[in-house]
Parts: structure tokens; C-alpha cells; sequence
């Protein structure tokens, strides 16, 4: 049974529809600090890094707007939902060409859907945005962004490595606490969870550091990438359970060619995604 109020619910569903508009140039400086961030070719002009639309349209608010958690406080474009842990939980992008640097572009973002789930886990909102680059009057990316939020629940016991035979073509990546302050600072995420390990462990119940859905989602990109040897013109990813610092993770197919997997250290699939070229 839900504990949340029905007419709450149906006052945040009144944000489906809102939309805004975002400018900025596509600047090589930003690329490139993206790209040494992530771990890719720092040369841009030859090949743009795994998801480097990510890097542009920033939520920047000033310091009085944040929330306790590091976010923006809630509202304003995004509904005001009340359950106090949100999460970047799935997307669906489509690359439809590539970004032109040095060139102007803008983003709509456009709330899609406002979704209330209630099991065993308790209540969640799912809000659904849809978010359109284009360059020159032409659509460049299509992506719809999952956020979803949840209620606090109980403390995450540590996480035990179960050791694993990795062969080909397994990629292993064991992300450090550099690597997580490098990608907080690129994508401007300021969720202390990423960086403040007090606050993860004692206010959101986490055992450690929290690794970022999206950079672990461009990590899956850019293997599939390399082991597909193109470039997918649809990438599509859920998160399915966190991952944490200094902690292994196995980058790997999924089930069938068309899938890759992030693999916690305790064999735990952490994220699916899904490609097509």
C-alpha cells in the first residue's frame, strides 16, 4: 500500500508537458576535460568521447538553490517530489549526427511522464524527460532520461568481492576516488554521494562512495564501442544496482550480441545496456 498522498502524486503529474531550452556552444575545452575525465582519446577532432553530449546543458544553480543532498533544491523544472533519494536510473539515447565543435547548440528538455510504482521496495516516482540537441536547425540527439525517486530505506551492508576467471574480451575498471571527483567536476554533479563518504554511509545508507550511473553508463558505451569496432547509433541503459569505489567492476557481453553488462565485484549485474548500429 503506497504511503504517499494521491493528490500529491497527481499535483506532480501537473509537470508533464513543462519545458525549457538550454544554449551553449559546443566548445573543444569542455570536450577535451570531458574526455581525459572518462578515460578517452583526448584528441576530439578525430574521435568525440563515449556519450559527449553529457558534457554540455548543465543545471548550474547558485549555492543558495542546493538541497542537503548537493542537488538543486526541488522544483522549479522538475517536479517537487517529496521522497528523498533520487537517482539517474535509465535512458534511451539516439545519435542521429555528431555534435559540430566550436559550433552553437541548444537542448529542449520536455518533462514526458510522471510515474508512480509501489512493491516491495516501497513507493517510487519515475519522471521521464525528453531531451533534444540540435545544431543548425537539425536534430543531432534524441535522449529520454529516467530520474527516479525513492524513499530512504535500510543501510546497504558492505559489498564482498567474489573473485571471478575474467577472459576475453572482459574489460576490468576499478574506479578511485580521483576518477569520481573528475567526473563529478566535468558534469558539474554535486550529489554527495559521489564525494562526501560521511553523508554517503550516514544519510543515505550507503557502504562507500557511490559510482555515477552515467559515467558508469559511458564506460559501457565506450566498450561496446571497441568491441563492436563501430559506433551505435541507439544506446539504451537501466541501472540495476549500485556500484562502489575502489571496488572492481567487469565490463562484459550480455546475453546476446546486441547486449553489454557492468558486473559488480560480487557477480551482481549492476547495469544493462543495449546497443544498435
Amino acid at each position: 500500500m503506497s504511503a504517499l498522498d494521491p493528490t500529491l502524486i497527481e499535483h506532480w503529474r501537473t509537470w508533464i508537458g513543462r519545458s525549457e531550452r538550454r544554449d551553449e556552444r559546443i566548445d573543444a575545452d569542455v570536450l577535451h576535460r570531458y574526455a581525459v575525465a572518462v578515460g578517452a582519446d583526448p584528441d576530439i577532432q578525430h574521435q568525440q568521447p563515449a556519450l559527449a553530449h553529457w558534457a554540455y546543458f548543465l543545471h548550474t544553480v547558485g549555492s543558495t538553490e542546493i538541497g542537503p543532498d548537493g542537488h538543486p533544491k526541488r522544483g522549479g523544472f522538475m517536479p517537487p517530489v517529496t521522497l528523498p533519494r533520487r537517482m539517474f536510473a535509465a535512458a534511451d539515447i539516439e545519435f542521429v549526427t555528431p555534435l559540430l565543435i566550436g559550433e552553437p547548440a541548444s537542448m529542449t528538455l520536455t518533462i514526458a511522464d510522471v510515474r508512480h510504482r509501489s512493491g516491495r521496495s516501497g513507493d517510487l516516482i519515475l519522471v521521464d524527460v525528453d531531451r533534444v540537441i540540435e545544431q543548425r536547425n537539425v536534430v543531432c540527439v534524441r535522449e529520454r532520461q529516467s530520474i527516479v525517486y525513492k524513499a530512504a530505506g535500510d543501510p546497504l551492508p558492505a559489498i564482498v568481492e567474489q573473485p571471478v576467471l575474467v577472459v576475453n574480451p572482459d574489460r576490468l575498471w576499478q574506479p578511485d576516488t580521483v576518477e569520481l571527483f573528475r567526473y563529478s567536476a566535468v558534469t558539474f554533479n554535486s550529489h554527495r554521494i559521489h564525494y562526501d563518504r560521511p553523508y554517503a554511509i550516514d544519510e543515505e545508507g550507503y557502504p562507500d562512495l557511490v559510482v555515477h550511473g552515467p559515467y558508469t553508463a559511458t564506460k559501457l558505451y565506450a566498450y561496446a564501442c571497441a568491441r563492436t569496432g563501430t559506433t551505435p547509433r541507439r544506446f539504451s541503459f537501466r541501472g540495476l544496482a549500485p556500484l562502489f569505489v575502489s571496488q572492481p567492476v567487469r565490463l562484459t557481453q550480455g546475453d546476446g550480441p546486441a547486449e553489454v553488462r557492468a558486473i559488480r565485484c560480487d557477480q551482481a549485474v549492476a547495469m544493462s545496456a543495449t546497443i544498435e548500429v
